[in-house]
């Protein structure tokens, strides 16, 4: 069984893939921007997406789509900070047990999110931001998931190229790693994220899926989240709003092809996919 100890004394069990829950705090995130703004509104929405199978609850309050505008600190923080704490204190015993993670790449922000209540530190620039590993380090307890991206979000779909994809991934997440462990991020804390749609053309996202496992080399969980994202729009020619089925089997996938966490907004629907996939598992197993 693969564990990740959390703080105030919660466990991230990984022996089998677990759900990310999208809470976008924003007015502009690409899908649901705006839906979940006001804290009572993303309270709600954290009940249902536990209720319909998310282990982890994943709460932005800066839109990272392509082109997306730069937030200010103190814009995020107002929009993340109260959800959380929100959330947390809920008097509803399954939300007091969720994981909570906190999607920025902003220090201050990570720092009062795990203050907050938060149990993981997703960031998209893998911990380059100023003090971000500093921050981080201070929070023994704390696990991070690292993404991968090429460049900067307001660019990083413009004409993305690499010399071989896997290995210069594959790269970066030893760098990022390593740096990590100088700065005191322990290796167990972990989680790594290729980053669909960042940075990477519609050829290199369908590469990534197909060959999804071989992030598994380090020894790490891997996220794979690829749920609504132009991937699977340009693919199909479906909207955003279209692309549910498209995202499912994105999700089926990459869970297949050993993601340990997947991230997505349409949690009852990838829920009922993963369970029918692991009575299978077992079903073939017993027959063996």
């Amino acid at each position: 069984m693969t564990t990740v100890n959390l703080p105030r004394g919660r466990s991230l069990h990984l022996d089998t893939p677990v759900i990310m829950g999208i809470l976008n705090v924003t007015p502009d995130s690409f899908s649901d921007g705006g839906c979940y703004y006001q804290t009572d509104s993303a309270v709600i929405k954290a009940q249902d997406l536990l209720a319909d199978g998310a282990t982890i609850l994943d709460i932005g309050g800066e839109s990272t789509r392509p082109g997306a505008p730069d937030v200010s600190l103190e814009d995020e923080l107002a929009r993340v900070i109260p959800a959380i704490e929100a959330i947390r204190a809920h008097s509803d015993n399954a939300v007091n047990r969720s994981v909570i993670s906190i999607d920025t790449s902003k220090s201050e922000v990570m720092r009062q999110a795990i203050l907050a209540g938060a149990d993981i530190v997703n960031d998209v620039r893998a911990l380059q931001e100023p003090l971000a590993l500093e921050t981080v380090a201070q929070f023994p307890d704390v696990a991070v998931c690292l993404m991968h991206m090429q460049g900067q979000p307001r660019t990083m779909q413009t004409n993305p190229q690499y010399g071989d994809l896997f290995a210069d991934i594959n790269d970066f997440f030893k760098q990022r790693i390593n740096a990590c462990e100088t700065a005191g991020v322990q290796r167990e804390r972990l989680i790594l994220d290729p980053g669909f749609g960042f940075g990477k053309s519609l050829n290199h996202n369908y590469e990534l899926l197909a060959r999804f496992d071989e992030f598994n080399c380090f020894g790490l969980p891997v996220l794979a989240g690829l749920s609504r994202k132009s991937m699977i729009g340009n693919l199909l020619n479906r909207e955003t709003s279209e692309r549910l089925a498209g995202s499912l089997a994105g999700a089926l996938i990459s869970a297949q092809n050993g993601a340990k966490i997947i991230r997505v907004h349409d949690v009852k629907e990838t829920a009922d996919v993963l369970a029918v996939w692991q009575a299978c598992k077992k079903g073939t197993h017993n027959e063996n």
